[in-house]
């Protein structure tokens, strides 16, 4: 049986990663993440693992003519890092917890410039 259990992940939907390893990494380009799925460990990365598919005509499918097009399909989250907004390395993330009129605040920060990411 399958773990089920959510991964808990520090990358969101919008910010730049860069791909670190596998057969598109490119460790100079982030690239945007698309969605994140927590519950399978993976998230889609633009322009990344991109798989062509042969669609049937179906007037109430995405593509009603049918034909082949190209899928971008996920990709684990151990193979991407997050893009430093500061210098645009790879970068590991950490997070600051603050407490600001009784609510506690958690901003994700760079570890290797200590700049925050936006969120």
């Amino acid at each position: 049986m399958k773990n089920t259990k959510a991964v808990t992940t520090r990358i969101k939907k919008g910010d730049e990663v860069i791909v670190i390893s596998g057969a598109d990494a490119d460790p100079e380009r982030p690239r945007r993440v698309i969605a994140v799925y927590p519950k399978t460990g993976r998230v889609l990365v633009e322009g990344i693992n991109v798989a062509r598919r042969a669609y049937r005509k179906n007037a109430d499918s995405t593509y009603p003519q049918g034909g082949i097009h190209d899928k971008t399909m996920p990709i684990h989250i151990s193979n991407v890092m997050l893009a430093d907004p500061k210098d645009g390395g790879a970068t590991r993330v950490g997070v600051r917890v603050e407490q600001k009129d009784g609510k506690t605040i958690r901003t994700r920060y760079a570890k290797a410039s200590g700049t925050d990411f936006k969120n």
